[in-house]
């Protein structure tokens, strides 16, 4: 709906008959228009109503309605009666249909089940002026209303109480985000969403020519109508290259693109071309060819030609070859040779076969890269062909077989091959005759056999040992050398074994018994998973607490292994104190229990104030207890929500102090927390924070955790949004990532325990940190301390402090108070981040509402106190005191702060003093 142009009947209902009334007018343009008026204000008890006609809310679900209006100033008009008003409420009612006329009569409007939205209240008033005309002062006021869900549409109506006004134009309407493409994605237009604050997902999908490459992919619309945040991408298919971000456009002919994403088409390669679009490869030219491991950009080649000047050399039955490199190695860096060998019994080709198996090539016949080979094992007198063929990559493309080089060549006369086996005869006692075969390689004309023979029994030992054909002399030369080489490898031998158990023994030693030191008086963590028993761990770091000291009196939680209870502990001969005592829970198996008692053997390595303090545990008897000192305000995440507002910055700033104490120590004593998050932080009644929970190490192991806290990532359970990417990404885990989570925790003191990262998925979380995006300032938080996160979340892990750089820091912001007022920056941290999404302090500038208002300030408790006691627009708001909170019933210290805060910076003329401080 949108009357500002209006110049026909608008055809509204009203009631009375002698309420409002529709007239033509002119706008401050002089513009012809629409209006409907309203001036009984000389007539007492007016109830003067104005109905809309049906407006079709088209799937939104929150409304926004623009009214453009004149008041008459009431001191301004004569003889007037005390009902004259300045102001007018504006309703709304959801429907499924229109109503008729009929129904519209004194009892409807009696009981018209409307729903306020507000009352309006004009910022500037008219009143009579000289020359006898009027100064017409238009105010412009914007309200909205929702979540609409009950009905296809609404009517809007206006009710008037007294005063002398004109409605000009009325504006109905909502916000959406434009349909938009980013990232090569395309996101539908998206209504926003029932809230202001409320942050719609929008699924995107890839434009055409292009393909995904993160999923999913995602934009979130806030309340304002723009999109943000953006998850995952799309990029331009292979063939297709970006032109202005927004199209994937083909590759011209003559150019192609071989793979997926942000790259330009390139021009074909050498040798090469495209004859269509859209081409992800450029085909050969006739006589080139493109290898198997060939990129898509590189050249097409051609085959070699053939080797040149092969030459022969021949030694009895081997030859030497050697060549020449081609002229042509068709532009390629592979070329290789293989050997072809015949053998011929004339000298037709047609009467060669290919050569034994026997015949020995070195280095090879295949694939040679030098331009020489040796062939040896050849028959004696024997006519061979070798072909040197050069080949490269492309080879086995071409259709032709390979270029190669020839040469015949004749062996001379060779020694023959071996007698292959002797046999006897017949034999006496003075005399033996032998028989055996033929050489199965005469290499030509045998001319006599030599034997030799040896006096078994002066000679048994050799043929036993090694049957080899040697003398007495040589036997006993090559047994003595040997019986040297066995005896010192045998000692050699004891001594490496000796040597190993010597290191095994000393490393043991060191690992359990001595308490190793980087610097003289600084203790190292020693993992209890070293020890084989879990007893030996716990005994050694945990002192033993008889079951009848410890009285279990109510159960405050529950663990992973049990129930986590409150109780008294009364050690002989010492003052009862209050405890809290872990229990591990019937039907236990030995691996649960060995990880129950790891955490006990943790604690107990340490001792420093800000960490928390193992009392004992109960090992000998059932259940199993771990007892530590108790904390009475328990964790601090749900701590600072009970107390939203109620402590001063610097106090806030003394629990961070305290919790980078304790993490300093353990990151001395080498030992990585994985789980720093303020659910993990226990309160005490000093508001004394202590560092607890050193467990991470079994969801890093265990699949089975439900704890929706802990997201699976790479084989293991990751608290996602605490954690440092490299550690999310690679597991690495170190103390450089421990200040990463710090950063998160100090975020979350800053904001009294707001969930990090809102509703974001993990997943949604991981891109965004990929993206640079880090968490804005919460609201009225020091800028050094958002600074100082900002530090703690620095990609580069050696980039980020060191918890003792972090204990100094807010040492000095603690000494220096004035640095902790919010806006300032004076204590040397480095200038303000700029965040992609800035969720810190509300912008008031869009507010046109005190529910808006209050909304924004997540104060909308309120709301109805607020109206009920007649603050019921904004600048009524803006004179608000803190003694008006008290009596609406705004008692919480902090949200009072909150609220003037917000009141002081609307104010036109504020001055420099904090609400705060005037209170």
């Amino acid at each position: 709906m949108d009357t500002r142009t209006a110049t026909a009947e608008l055809g509204w209902i009203s009631f009375p008959a002698n309420g409002w009334e529709e007239v033509s007018g002119y706008d401050e343009n002089l513009n012809t228009i629409r209006t409907y008026q309203v001036c009984n204000v000389f007539e007492p008890s007016q109830n003067n109503w104005l109905l809309t006609t049906y407006v079709d809310r088209r799937a939104a679900q929150r409304i926004y309605v623009e009214i453009r209006f004149t008041v008459r100033d009431c001191a301004s008009i004569p003889s007037v009666l005390g009902s004259c008003k300045e102001t007018f409420n504006l309703y709304y009612l959801e429907t499924d249909r229109s109503m008729s006329d009929g129904i519209k009569g004194v009892e409807y409007w009696a009981n018209a089940p409307f729903l306020k939205v507000d009352t309006i209240a004009a910022d500037e008033s008219f009143s009579q002026v000289d020359f006898g005309g009027r100064l017409m002062k238009v105010n412009t006021e914007v309200r909205s209303f929702g979540p609409l869900s009950k009905g296809r549409g609404f009517y809007l109506a206006f009710q008037d109480l007294g005063a002398c006004m004109s409605l000009l134009a009325v504006r109905v309407f909502y916000k959406k985000c434009p349909s938009v493409v980013q990232n090569f994605a395309f996101f539908p237009e998206t209504l926003t969403g029932a809230e202001s604050t409320s942050l719609v997902i929008a699924r995107g999908s890839c434009i055409q020519n292009a393909e995904e490459v993160d999923v999913p992919i995602k934009l979130y619309c806030n309340g304002d109508g723009e999109w943000m945040v953006p998850i995952g991408s799309c990029s331009c298919k292979s063939g297709y290259e970006p032109d202005n971000g927004n199209v994937c456009r083909a590759c011209p002919q003559g150019t192609f693109k071989s793979s997926q994403g942000a790259g330009v088409c390139q021009q074909c390669p050498l040798n090469s071309r495209s004859t269509i679009e859209a081409a992800t490869l450029c085909g050969c030219r006739n006589g080139y060819y493109r290898g198997d491991m060939d990129k898509p950009e590189d050249m097409c080649t051609s085959v070699p030609s053939a080797p040149r000047n092969l030459v022969s050399v021949v030694n009895q039955t081997s030859v030497l070859l050697e060549w020449h490199t081609p002229r042509d190695t068709g532009h390629r860096e592979d070329l290789s040779y293989n050997i072809l060998c015949r053998r011929c019994h004339s000298n037709e080709r047609r009467a060669c076969q290919p050569c034994d198996d026997s015949v020995l090539f070195l280095p090879g016949k295949r694939a040679l890269k030098d331009n020489t080979v040796e062939i040896s094992k050849l028959r004696a007198h024997t006519s061979y062909t070798f072909d040197i063929q050069a080949v490269n990559g492309v080879s086995n493309k071409s259709p032709y077989p390979a270029q190669q080089l020839s040469i015949n060549i004749t062996t001379n006369q060779a020694a023959p091959s071996v007698v292959p086996i002797m046999h006897q005869v017949s034999s006496t006692s003075r005399s033996f005759s032998l028989s055996w075969p033929p050489p199965e390689q005469p290499n030509g004309i045998i001319l006599d056999y030599e034997i030799r023979y040896y006096d078994k029994v002066r000679q048994c030992l050799l043929f036993y040992y090694w049957k080899l054909d040697i003398g007495l002399n040589e036997y006993k030369s090559e047994l003595g050398q040997q019986l040297s080489l066995i005896a010192g490898s045998l000692v050699g031998g004891v001594c490496i074994v000796s040597i190993v158990a010597i290191a095994i023994i000393c490393s043991r030693y060191l690992t359990r018994t001595h308490s190793l030191t980087h610097s003289p008086g600084v203790k190292i963590y020693i993992d209890p998973y070293t020890y084989e028993d879990p007893n030996e761990a716990v005994h050694e770091f945990a002192k033993e607490i008889e079951s009848s000291c410890v009285k279990i009196e109510e159960v405050i939680g529950s663990g992973e292994f049990g129930e986590v209870y409150k109780g008294r502990l009364k050690p002989l001969g010492k003052k009862e104190i209050l405890v809290a005592i872990k229990t591990l829970k019937v039907g236990y198996s030995e691996r649960q229990r060995r990880d129950f008692l790891a955490e006990a053997s943790i604690m107990g390595q340490f001792d420093q104030p800000n960490i928390i303090r193992l009392e004992g545990v109960v090992t000998k008897s059932r259940p199993t207890m771990i007892i530590t000192e108790f904390m009475e305000n328990g964790a601090l995440d749900s701590f600072l929500r009970q107390n939203d507002g109620q402590f001063p910055v610097i106090q806030l700033v003394g629990m961070l102090r305290g919790i980078a104490s304790g993490m300093r120590y353990l990151a001395e004593m080498s030992y990585v927390h994985r789980d720093l998050a303020a659910r993990n932080i226990l309160v005490n009644s000093n508001l004394v924070c202590k560092v607890s929970d050193f467990g991470l190490s079994r969801y890093l192991e265990d699949e089975d955790t439900s704890d929706p806290t802990y997201t699976s990532s790479l084989g293991g359970k990751i608290p996602v949004r605490w954690t440092a990417p490299e550690a999310i990404a690679y597991r690495k885990f170190t103390s450089a990532s421990d200040v990463w989570s710090y950063g998160i925790v100090t975020w979350e003191v800053m904001s009294y325990g707001e969930r990090p990262y809102w509703d974001m998925s993990n997943q949604d979380v991981i891109n965004a940190i990929e993206q640079d995006f880090r968490l804005p300032a919460p609201m009225d938080c020091p800028v050094v301390l958002h600074q100082l996160m900002l530090d703690c979340w620095q990609k580069d892990r050696n980039a980020r402090p060191k918890f003792h750089d972090i204990v100094s820091m807010l040492d000095k912001m603690i000494r220096n108070p004035a640095s902790l007022k919010a806006g300032t920056n004076n204590i040397g941290l480095g200038p303000p981040h700029h965040p992609l999404l800035d969720r810190g302090a509300p912008d008031l500038s869009r507010v046109s509402s005190v529910e808006d208002w209050l909304t924004a300030l997540k104060m909308s408790q309120y709301r109805d106190s607020f109206l009920l006691s007649g603050f019921n627009s904004l600048p009524l708001v803006t004179q608000i005191t803190a003694e008006d909170l008290q009596r609406i019933g705004v008692l919480l210290a902090g949200h009072q702060k909150k609220i003037l805060t917000s009141v002081q910076s609307m104010r036109p003329n504020a001055d420099d003093q904090s609400p705060t401080e005037s209170v």
